[in-house]
């Protein structure tokens, strides 16, 4: 079992790959991590030394696996933050060329633009190339409530609209799309909702929200999905596994008060999480009456 993850390294902290490696190496499978950027922290400290890679670098990476093999070996690619469009589109086309050669492969895009907080924190050009030439190629997409609203282009604040936004975006290409972080009308504010969304069902897990936000864990999120499935978990049971195992992982790291998230000593929780929370199925019932 291989995982390609395809996003940002950092020599401090846990964020991209730096966070989404080990959870999926914890699960047994076998990571090729190709950065896009090395930085020696996530933005939000004092300094921040390191850049993003020249494009040539990182489309060297990429031919490089091909050659000894990797895409025919792998049940997923991940990719995350990509630093530069330029980037982007190297990433396109080598999923474009992986695909063809190996039609099993799915390809998991984490569009990684920004948040409810700060809005679009990537270079302008990106998040076009991220809507119109990633997300396509995409068999599952998992961005979170701010960035599912960009891709879209509309708000969406209850069930039938974020489901409906979610059915926009599979209608161009990708069969599953999460929204994490998901702030819907008549969520309890002590709560955090994550949903799956595919073509003729959906499903939403709820845990409770922790008086911490860190950096990563729509990175974290993502690879444990990715880990899940690679394992054959369906789509819900994959959704409760991940929004479970990072639960475990904040309330680690809300006990130990640290800004960055205690990923190496929650490894058990990443495989077994002691508390699960279950995804249940959406019906009409439950969001009947509801607008976007």
């Amino acid at each position: 079992m291989t995982v390609i993850s395809i996003q940002s390294q950092v020599a401090w902290g846990h964020v991209g790959n730096s966070a989404a490696v080990f959870p999926m190496q914890a699960h047994g499978i076998n990571v090729t991590a190709v950065p896009t950027t090395l930085l020696s922290n996530r933005p939000g400290y004092e300094t921040i030394r390191g850049r993003v890679l020249d494009v040539q670098l990182v489309a060297d990476l990429l031919r490089g696996i091909e050659e000894r093999g990797a895409v025919d070996g792998a049940k997923v690619i991940l990719s995350g933050y990509l630093g530069s469009a330029d980037i982007g589109a190297e990433v396109a086309e080598f999923v474009a060329r992986a695909k063809a050669t190996n039609p099993a492969l799915l390809y998991c895009c984490d569009p990684v633009l920004g948040d409810r907080d700060g809005g679009l924190f990537v270079r302008p050009d990106i998040p076009p190339l991220v809507r119109d030439g990633l997300c396509p190629l995409a068999d599952i997409i998992t961005p979170n409530h701010f960035e599912l609203e960009w891709l879209c282009g509309t708000p969406a604040t209850t069930i039938d609209g974020v489901i409906a936004q979610a059915r926009t975006l599979i209608a161009r290409g990708p069969s599953t799309v999460i929204v994490t972080s998901a702030e819907l009308a008549g969520t309890p504010d002590d709560a955090i909702e994550t949903l799956a969304i595919e073509r003729t069902k959906a499903w939403r897990v709820r845990t409770p929200r922790l008086p911490i936000s860190p950096n990563g864990t729509g990175d974290l999120f993502a690879a444990l999905f990715v880990s899940a499935r690679v394992r054959g978990s369906e789509t819900p049971d994959a959704l409760s596994h991940a929004a479970s195992a990072v639960f475990a992982v904040l309330e680690r790291t809300a006990l130990r008060g640290t800004e960055e998230m205690r990923i190496v000593e929650s490894a058990a929780e990443l495989v077994h999480p002691t508390r699960r929370f279950e995804a249940e199925a959406i019906t009409a019932a439950q969001h009947q009456g509801q607008t976007s």
